[in-house]
């Protein structure tokens, strides 16, 4: 393990409690430990790690903990740390569903099964999952390295068996693609996929590459690749799989066969089958057509069973193979001797319990359905089961306070002295106060400011309050006494240990908010990429003839051979034939949806004067763009002054890690804005990737400034959003902040338009109200436009006048095609945000055919780990 963070681990070698707890942890039994909060007892938990050379299972109380504890681990651990989620168990028949999930899994064991990982944490709903064995997860790994020979073809059905898609491209993790003597796998739990190339049977050439751009990126020498899947099927497995599953089938339907009133009722009075019934009314699900004597459990797990057969895998397999196959591992079994890590143990038991509960509702809905099988009650275990397993191993028991715990038989009971550190909201002076008295007693303090930006400036900040305090970029081997040192790391709470005087003060101690830690990603380059199908009937538009019908592709002889044409109707009996070797001059053509544009004839010249019409309207319309733009880039505009205190301070309470993307478009602003040139820049994002805090940094700076700001939303529910924000973000500065939309009554509007006239106001958020004549400002620096597109004809004209002289910043996440062509030539500035923000779940996406206990289930699961519900319906009349 690393030894640069030492520093923080070495005061607790004088602390008896801590050598107790050690000792007792180095022999299998149960210790339990109280009197530690929040970080302290990660830091204790960390430090028992390093000290005993054991990995760390540790089991949180749901999967938001979970990852809070991961934040923490991988500071004090320097990386090595991961979160295994729990599996999505569905009973349901799905058409499609997305692995993003199951990729998270198989990182996390992967990494364990490896023993690349310092701690493993799992939420205790995800202890419950019956896992393959470690053995056999490692036997379908796949190693491959330069020099080595293997013949590609042998390679890629060892990827196939352990749970890789056999593709055409390489698109997502756990996909492969041969093309001849090149191999491009994207391996679970790497950030860019692999690429072989072959000489005959040795791999001559190994490096990964970015399957956007297909450019390579750095050579390699060997490589690892975990398995694609955890449903893992081995030479015999997948028939005696089928074999236990068709013995389950036949036992179950001839249960239901035997007591089936509702078919023998149907039979005697020649009735309509039930199921069909609810067809026709519209109220019931699409099934299959069954064969004849076919019950629905057996319709139901007709697609399992044969992939099971041909040894293919299937979704849903993780719903019934753990059973199948009697899967009795768990996470437990795939670190080396760890070190099992209870944290509040009567917490784990509840929310353990909690999920089987839910597990068993939604078992019992499935199995009256006929969508499941009574052996697949036993996909979970209990917590007693769990329990039991770990029986045997290292256990620490952790709770705030000293009590007796009911599950567990303790060897030894190690109480510590500790509490958390005070919370200061930002206030340095009291900071500073407590940091004297520290000094005065001989403290050893520890002062994590989360970077090195952060900590200059928290440095400068204690230097004003006569407290000195040393930034140390490279962690020093040991923490001076009597002194306060800042190091660049974190966690998420401050602690101290009153025995021996050594306090840890964390970021969000100092100024109120804790920041995300972001993980690593690899840059993706510039992604702008648009591919387009044709289907016959699509509207499409020749650069020569104009618009047409698509009509598909005929195959006709040209110059006495045989060519592909693009057949494409015009107005009339007109027809024209493209060779499909002349693509790049036919494209779709995009209008109004759901109008069907006027076809031009082949002859007359109709075409050619609408194009000479438009680009005459083009070349008046581009004109009056430069000129505007022409008089910005020659006007004199206000030159702001450079950050102030206050806006470091307002900076550093952003509660997240800014990307990359956001600081490069922060400091372009700014440039900007300290120019005595009028800003136009526009600020392009997706939504969620933060564009709106890169606005709140330029606002803030402009009142700082001394000018007032304006925000321009669309619609009044995005202005109180914005308002909120606003109000989140500027709590504790002198930023006085209104609304203008038709939320507010006539007397309300009055009252605002004449604070902004007479500088009462700092920032003004408002729809198009804001652009009515009767909006003065007595010294608008910055004109903000949320969703610029959005706005009509006139409100542009009047939004394009205020532009003449002051800076304006423009988001969008969909910029109009003219916005974003100005930016790209030069006329407009352009920022980007690519990055997502780090640690950004994906969406976990399944097609199923609906029914009411679906959605139900769905939303109980949801507000079970504290989520929120939108229920989307294309019929108003059923909602």
């Amino acid at each position: 393990m690393l030894d640069n963070l030492g520093c923080l681990f070495r005061p607790l070698d004088d602390v008896k409690e801590f050598h107790a707890l050690k000792q007792a942890l180095s022999r299998p039994g149960v210790a339990l430990a109280c009197g530690l909060d929040e970080s302290q007892r990660l830091h204790m938990v960390a430090a028992l790690s390093r000290a005993l050379q054991r990995p760390v299972l540790f089991v949180a109380s749901n999967d938001m903990a979970a990852q809070r504890v991961v934040e923490d681990f991988n500071q004090l651990f320097d990386g090595g740390a991961v979160m295994l989620p729990g599996r999505d168990v569905s009973f349901l028949r799905t058409t499609a569903s997305s692995r993003e999930l199951s990729m998270r899994r198989l990182e996390a064991l992967g990494a364990a099964a490896t023993g690349a990982l310092h701690a493993l944490v799992v939420p205790a709903d995800a202890l419950l999952n019956r896992l393959a064995p470690k053995e056999q997860f490692l036997k379908n790994a796949v190693e491959v390295a330069l020099g080595m020979r293997v013949n590609p073809t042998g390679l890629v059905e060892k990827l196939v068996r352990a749970g890789y898609e056999r593709v055409q491209v390489v698109e997502a993790r756990g996909q492969c693609a041969l093309r001849g003597g090149i191999l491009d796998v994207y391996p679970v739990g790497t950030l860019n996929a692999l690429r072989l190339e072959f000489f005959d049977d040795e791999v001559d050439s190994l490096r990964t590459f970015d399957v956007m751009t297909q450019r390579s990126i750095a050579k390699l020498d060997s490589a690892r690749l975990y398995p694609a899947s955890e449903m893992l099927l081995e030479d015999s497995d997948g028939l005696r799989a089928a074999h236990a599953l068709k013995q389950l089938l036949n036992s179950r339907a001839g249960a239901l066969r035997g007591g089936d009133r509702q078919r023998r009722l149907e039979r005697e009075f020649d009735l309509m089958p039930y199921e069909d019934f609810l067809k026709l009314t519209g109220e019931g699900e699409q099934r299959r057509s069954a064969r004849p004597g076919e019950s629905a459990v057996e319709r139901n797990f007709m697609e399992a069973l044969s992939a099971l057969e041909t040894g293919r895998n299937f979704d849903g397999a993780d719903a019934i193979l753990p059973v199948l196959l009697n899967y009795s591992s768990t996470a437990l079994d795939y670190l080396e001797n760890p070190i099992v890590v209870f944290d509040q143990p009567d917490r784990l038991r509840e929310r353990a319990h909690n999920r089987w509960l839910e597990f068993k509702e939604q078992f019992t809905a499935a199995l009256e359905h006929d969508e499941a099988l009574p052996k697949q009650a036993e996909l979970l275990f209990t917590w007693d089961r769990i329990l039991a397993r770990a029986d045997g191993m290292s256990i620490a028991a952790l709770y705030p306070f000293l009590r007796s715990d009911p599950d567990f038989t303790p060897t030894a009971v190690v109480s510590f002295e500790g509490r958390n550190a005070t919370s200061y909201m930002g206030n340095i002076p009291e900071l500073a106060r407590d940091l004297a008295r520290w000094e005065a007693d001989g403290w050893t303090v520890a002062l994590l400011s989360g970077g090195a930006a952060r900590a200059r400036r928290l440095e400068s900040s204690l230097d004003q309050q006569q407290i000195e305090a040393h930034f140390s970029e490279d962690m020093p081997e040991i923490l001076p006494r009597g002194a306060a040192t800042i190091l660049p790391t974190t966690v998420n709470r401050g602690f101290l240990y009153p025995s021996i005087k050594f306090a840890v003060v964390a970021e969000g101690d100092i100024y109120g908010v804790n920041r995300q830690k972001a993980r690593a990603r690899a840059k993706s380059g510039e992604k702008l990429a648009a591919f387009t199908d044709l289907t016959v009937g699509d509207y499409v538009v020749h650069e020569n003839h104009g618009v047409g019908q698509y009509m598909g592709t005929v195959r006709l002889a040209s110059d006495g051979t045989y060519r592909d044409f693009l057949h494409i109707r015009y107005q009339g009996a007109d027809k024209l034939y493209v060779p499909t070797d002349q693509l790049d001059r036919v494209q779709k053509y995009i209008g109004s949806e759901g109008e069907a544009p006027k076809l031009n004839r082949l002859s007359g010249g109709e075409w050619q004067r609408q194009k000479a019409r438009v680009k005459a309207s083009i070349q008046e319309i581009a004109g009056e763009l430069i000129k505007l733009y022409a008089h910005r880039e020659n006007a004199a505009g206000h030159a702001f002054d450079p950050d102030t205190p206050w806006q470091r301070e307002f900076e550093d309470g952003f509660p997240y890690e800014e990307t990359p993307d956001q600081l490069a478009a922060i400091e372009d602003i700014k440039r900007d804005m300290e120019k005595p040139k009028i800003m136009d820049r526009l600020l392009c994002g997706d939504v969620g990737y933060g564009k709106t805090e890169v606005a709140l940094r330029a606002i803030f700076k402009c009142v700082m400034g001394g000018k007032q700001a304006a925000l321009l939303a669309p619609t009044t529910i995005l202005v109180q959003q914005h308002y909120a924000t606003m109000m989140n973000r500027f709590h504790g500065f002198p930023v006085r902040v209104e609304t203008l939309s038709r939320f507010k009554t006539s007397a309300e509007q009055k009252e605002v338009l004449k604070k902004l006239e007479s500088g009462g106001l700092d920032v003004v958020i408002g729809t198009h109200r804001l652009l009515n004549k009767d909006v003065a400002f007595k010294d608008l620096g910055l004109l903000v436009v949320d969703e610029e597109q959005r706005f009509g004809v006139s409100h542009k004209e009047t939004i394009k006048r205020i532009k003449r002289s002051v800076d304006v910043l423009t988001l969008t996440a969909t910029p109009i095609p003219r916005t974003l062509h100005m930016s790209m030539v030069g006329i407009r500035d352009m920022s980007l945000l690519q990055s997502p923000p780090e640690e950004r779940y994906p969406v976990q996406t399944y097609v199923v055919e609906y029914t009411d206990g679906l959605v139900r289930d769905a939303i109980l699961r949801e507000l079970s780990r504290g989520g929120q519900i939108y229920v989307l319906n294309n019929r108003v009349q059923v909602v």
